[in-house]
């Protein structure tokens, strides 16, 4: 057993590529060493800016050998065919074996593979791994990149490393012959170093000012930047993503505190953080109570001589220039106000078929202020601890399998609807005015939150300001969802009115194919809704888009819309009828988000389903109806009344599937079975709890209710015979089993549920 150490050397591998390409290495020469027959322990592969490296353990002498049986031809067949077989294992045709088969006598070929050394396996293997390695982008050099088919790498190849329990293993790649020469640090250690072994090779690297392992690069800089930012008593704002891009940049990290100008931070913090994170690569730092300090900290690639002073002091020159023109773009901003810019949002074009962000912005205003004024939006009560309430972070049923029925919110009081309503129009028709700003036009990533800190440099109402703000949330699993009532309003305005507008035209998901990002739109309603317990008809919502364009038919019922023959109706109301249509397939995309959604909180698909059966329109209800399932199904008696749910419904399904007319019925007269009256009676306690339970939408009392039909399920079904050879008493014991199936249904359809 050995060791073996591969090095591919380069110029600067950009950060982005790194891990993926570590992992590709690791992964080839894995799946490489496996198709030769190679036994080997732990590959570890890792990466440097400069340098791709891996370490394969106790990787075997030789491989084994291997035997195979190979079935040819028939031994009569034509000589053409034999010797393309002969040709195919390279044996001649004495050593071919003839075999009696059921087809006849059919040529056999025993080939035999010796095994071979495990360094003439990596001389073959390396260079294959580097001539298919696959880059997001890739360069030719030197002579030969005139030349089409050249090779290609990501930056020019400088150097391989190929060591076999510390011997080289001899290849050439991309005309760089390996060896056992590297090179550390292009400042610190720029000469040559000869690498003993895999056991010496992050050793002696260090010695040349080079840490090889990625994850000690990250630790360094997160400990040294906390260092040096507690010695000015500030904190390094958490950033692992600007951990890692920093580590992809050096070999040697040095984090050096640095300092801005204070008047900067009249600039709104997120500008001025990502000013330094995209730009320069910085670490924001603030002050003990969280405020952005006039300070950030840099990484350097090498240890300086004079402490590094002179890259401070550079990189702070360099930052100031950014910033500078960063509070230029600002201050203009400031000098205009936010209804300015609302003209110039016509001269931007939202989607060929849907108009320009104007137009957009016109219905968001619009359906904003009707969410406040139909009730749709509420307001949480403080400190609910009962059914509905809801911690930071919930999104589901499975955040908490208590049940909970949907009432930890309060309607919102007429006055403060109107106040809300308005305010909830003036945060939507304002929501995307600094998207002409010179601000966002500079730094795209603050759309909104420059809109914010507009808004309240003008002094606009608070929940204005935070509306603009969140209208984009949540933009991803784990974001803030809004709460405040008028963001709340324009962030579900601004979602749905996107869904439904791309609906309209056509514009569906398909695949992975989503361009208009409609399945993280349909999330983020869902997460809304969710989480401020809302009593939001989406269908309604829906008729009122459809409204924009037909005021008279905003109360326009799905029923009606449903059954009016085509030939009846007006072409206002036939037009209305085919966007309808084509917006049930937005209520089914509704639906099948909300399965993502609860498949990510832990709640089985099944029971979403069972739920979702007869369709969705009021998420919360159906969330409801979702955790009493849950529950009833966790106990003895649930699991069993599935059970018998579901014998009864495939016995009532057969019998509707027969040709002969199918007429239940409900006679006591009838009953022959004291299991029969026992049922009856059991159904007729159940049934008006049930309904009761489901008009109060206390769906676990329901549930519980219909646990309750168990022992007179089972008796029924252990003792009573459905189909019976008088017709009346079949149709009179097909009727109970109706009433129960319908009983069920009234909660979930149960024919859903697995198990």
């Amino acid at each position: 057993m050995s060791d073996f150490l591969l090095e591919l050397a380069s110029e600067e591998i950009p950060a982005r590529m790194q891990a993926a390409a570590a992992e590709q290495l690791r992964t080839r020469l894995v799946d490489g060493l496996k198709a030769a027959g190679l036994p080997h322990g732990d590959v570890i592969a890792d990466v440097t800016p400069r340098r791709l490296w891996l370490i394969a353990r106790d990787v075997a002498d030789a491989s084994a050998a291997a035997s195979e049986e190979r079935k040819g031809p028939s031994a009569s067949a034509p000589e053409a065919a034999i010797a393309g077989f002969l040709r195919s294992t390279g044996l001649t045709r004495d050593q071919l074996e003839e075999r009696q088969t059921p087809k006849g006598v059919v040529l056999f070929a025993h080939i035999r593979t010796e095994g071979r050394p495990a360094a003439a396996i990596l001389a073959e293997l390396v260079p294959a791994i580097v001539r298919d390695f696959a880059w997001p982008k890739s360069m030719r050099w030197g002579a030969a990149s005139a030349v089409a088919g050249s090779p290609r790498w990501v930056r020019p190849l400088t150097g391989v490393v190929a060591l076999l329990d510390g011997e080289v293993v001899p290849c050439a790649v991309h005309g760089v012959t390996s060896g056992r020469v590297t090179r550390g640090h292009r400042i610190h250690a720029p000469e040559p170093i000869e690498i003993a072994g895999a056991d010496s090779y992050a050793a002696q690297l260090r010695d040349g000012k080079v840490i090889v392992a990625s994850a000690e690069r990250r630790a360094v800089i997160e400990a040294g930047a906390a260092a040096v930012a507690a010695a000015r008593g500030l904190v390094v704002r958490a950033d692992a993503g600007l951990v890692a891009e920093n580590a992809g940049l050096t070999e040697w990290p040095v984090p050096m505190l640095g300092a801005f100008d204070a008047a900067f931070l009249a600039v709104p913090p997120e500008v001025i953080q990502l000013t330094m994170r995209t730009n320069q690569k910085y670490f924001a730092c603030e002050d003990a109570g969280g405020v952005l300090a006039p300070a950030f900290v840099c990484v350097a690639n090498l240890e300086a001589t004079d402490g590094g002073t002179a890259i401070v002091a550079g990189n702070e020159r360099v930052l100031s220039a950014r910033l500078a023109d960063a509070k230029f773009f600002w201050d203009q901003d400031l000098k205009a106000e936010l209804e300015s810019f609302l003209p110039r949002l016509g001269d931007i074009v939202f989607h060929e078929k849907l108009g320009t962000v104007a137009d957009k912005v016109a219905r968001v205003a619009k359906l904003a202020r009707w969410l406040v004024e139909s009730g749709a939006i509420t307001s949480p009560l403080a400190g609910a601890v009962g059914p509905g309430a809801a911690e930071p972070g919930e999104g589901g049923a499975g955040d908490d399998p208590s049940p909970r029925s949907p009432s930890a919110s309060r309607p919102l009081p007429q006055g403060e609807r109107e106040e809300l309503a308005d305010l909830a129009e003036q945060a939507a028709r304002l929501c995307k005015a600094d998207l002409v700003s010179a601000t966002v036009g500079e730094f795209p990533e603050v759309q909104g939150i420059a809109g914010a800190y507009l808004a309240r440099a003008q002094g606009l109402d608070a929940r204005v300001a935070d509306a603009i703000r969140d209208h984009y949330k949540p933009v991803g699993q784990g974001d803030d969802v809004p709460t405040a009532p008028v963001s709340v309003a324009v962030a579900l305005a601004d979602k749905l009115d996107t869904l439904v507008e791309f609906f309209e035209v056509g514009e569906f998901p398909t695949g992975s194919r989503d361009p208009f990002a409609l399945r993280r739109a349909a999330l983020g309603v869902i997460a809304i809704v969710v989480k401020n317990e809302l009593r939001l008809p989406l269908w309604d919502v829906v008729l009122e888009r459809f409204g924009a364009v037909h005021a008279d038919l905003v109360t326009l019922s799905k029923v009606e819309v449903g059954s009016a023959p085509a030939d009846e109706v007006s072409p206002a109301v036939a037009l209305v009828a085919t966007k309808a249509v084509r917006n049930g397939r937005l209520l089914s995309f509704f639906a099948d988000r909300l399965k993502v959604q609860q498949r990510d909180a832990g709640v089985r698909h099944d029971l979403i389903d069972a739920v979702l059966a007869n369709g969705i329109d009021d998420l919360v209800l159906a969330l409801a109806r979702v955790r009493a399932l849950q529950l009833v199904l966790a106990t003895e008696d649930g699991a069993n009344l599935l059970a018998g749910v579901k014998r009864a419904a495939n016995i009532l399904r057969i019998e509707e599937g027969k040709e002969e007319a199918f007429a239940p019925q409900s006679d006591a007269a009838l009953f022959a079975e004291p299991a029969e009256t026992a049922l009856a009676t059991a159904l007729d306690t159940a049934v008006p709890a049930i309904a009761d339970a489901v008009a109060r939408e206390d769906f676990t009392a329901a549930m519980a209710a219909l646990a309750g039909l168990r022992p007179a399920v089972d008796a029924f079904f252990d003792s009573v015979i459905v189909n019976a050879p008088d017709p009346a008493i079949r149709a009179n014991r097909l009727g109970l089993l109706a009433r129960l199936r319908a009983a069920a249904n009234s909660v979930a359809d149960f024919s859903k549920v697995e198990g």
